[in-house]
């Protein structure tokens, strides 16, 4: 299996998504001055949101599925949101075009998208989901668990404009899609969309030739890391551009090991409260498949983070365990802890034993330390026992 990302779209950025074959979130009016670099002029706020859609970005790998939720528009007799797929990503990386005067197919799009993803067909259906069918009909819903909880909490919260869902809601939301259109597809490799009967229609395909421009967040992360300021959501960034990707060996010796990733989130919501899940990723074992749900921190890690552990296992127990079986690990990773001899750290790793006893249906917390060594990001875990 694969990862699924909802885009959030309308009628025009829809369309063009179509013809051109590509996926994408905007920054807005902003200029992105931190790629690939140590200094930014943007505000801390500012920063830190256009850095949560490059985690998004990051997020998709080759051969993820997307679908696209087209939003609720009156004016345009779209009286309710509706979900459209499916199509896949076909590059291992998504790019980034920067907000400039010429960014490609601005004008067509009516704003500026700086994160994309090239697409192709997979199994397209002309007609959508509505987020009635989708979200809120139970007929066929013996149990809360069923819910499709991560668009749910999207619709509450009002995420951003890719967010992916799990394994379990991927597989109801194509069935909707393929019990919807009859399983009947549309069998071509060019499409637009048709805002009369809000259908998706076959078309000419366009070639898509925008400029690709790789992103890279850790000259900032450096930077951030060096003067001491947070820089947590960059971390987040960082992992997800790298995991599994043979780019950090030691990132992925401590984390994933030889296992094959079935599936990765990041701002994994786990409850109406602000309780999220910084990254969670399932992989896949002989036997068995594992989840890790992966707390982060730009400082070093102290006792109280086991109260947030806590949560993210009792939900998982109940809303994600039901429809995919799977261990559960959670895993803290943080900075270094340069003195070890001391009092908290002595009360960290009893807060862990008490944990570790407290949930033995679960594996014990990886704890996983980073330090910046030589311009790079180095993770180690620590064997706590």
């Amino acid at each position: 299996m694969a990862t699924t990302h909802v885009f959030i779209v309308d009628t025009q950025t829809f369309m063009i998504h179509l013809e051109y074959l590509f996926s994408g979130t905007g920054s807005k009016d902003y200029y992105i001055d931190f790629n690939n670099k140590a200094t930014t002029s943007l505000p801390y706020q500012r920063e830190n949101s256009l850095v949560s859609m490059i985690a998004d970005s990051q997020r998709v790998r080759k051969g993820d599925f997307i679908i696209f939720y087209l939003q609720q528009n009156s004016s345009m007799h779209i009286y309710e949101g509706m979900f459209f797929g499916v199509f896949r990503a076909t590059e291992e990386y998504s790019f980034f075009e920067n907000n400039e005067p010429d960014q490609y197919l601005k004008a067509e799009l009516g704003k500026s998208l700086t994160f994309r993803t090239i697409i192709e067909p997979y199994e397209v259906y002309p007609i959508g989901v509505t987020e009635w069918e989708a979200l809120d009909e139970i007929k066929n819903i013996n149990s809360p668990h069923q819910m499709l909880w991560s668009l749910i909490y999207r619709k509450l919260k009002g995420n951003r404009g890719n967010t992916m869902i799990t394994i379990y809601e991927s597989e109801r939301l194509f069935k909707l899609l393929r019990d919807k259109n009859q399983r009947q597809m549309l069998n071509n490799d060019g499409f637009s969309f048709d805002k009369n009967t809000q259908q998706i229609i076959n078309a000419s395909g366009k070639k898509y030739k925008g400029k690709r421009e790789n992103i890279n967040i850790f000259p900032r992360l450096e930077r951030k890391y060096t003067k001491l300021r947070a820089f947590e959501t960059h971390l987040q960034a960082y992992i997800l551009s790298n995991i599994g990707r043979n780019t950090n060996t030691s990132l992925d010796d401590s984390l994933i090991g030889d296992k094959i990733i079935e599936w990765l989130g990041n701002e994994v919501s786990c409850g109406f409260g602000m309780q999220r899940i910084d990254i969670a990723v399932s992989l896949l074992m002989p036997n068995s498949r594992i989840l890790k749900a992966i707390e982060l921190k730009a400082c070093e890690a102290n006792s109280v983070i086991t109260n947030q552990l806590q949560r993210y296992v009792d939900w998982l127990e109940q809303y994600y365990i039901p429809n995919r079986v799977s261990d559960i690990q959670p895993v803290i990773i943080a900075k270094k802890i340069k003195n070890k001899n001391n009092q908290s750290f002595s009360d960290m790793l009893e807060d862990f034993e008490y944990f570790n006893k407290k949930n033995n249906k679960c594996y014990p917390i990886k704890y996983i330390e980073y330090q910046i060594k030589n311009h790079s990001l180095v993770f180690n875990e620590i064997n706590y026992n």
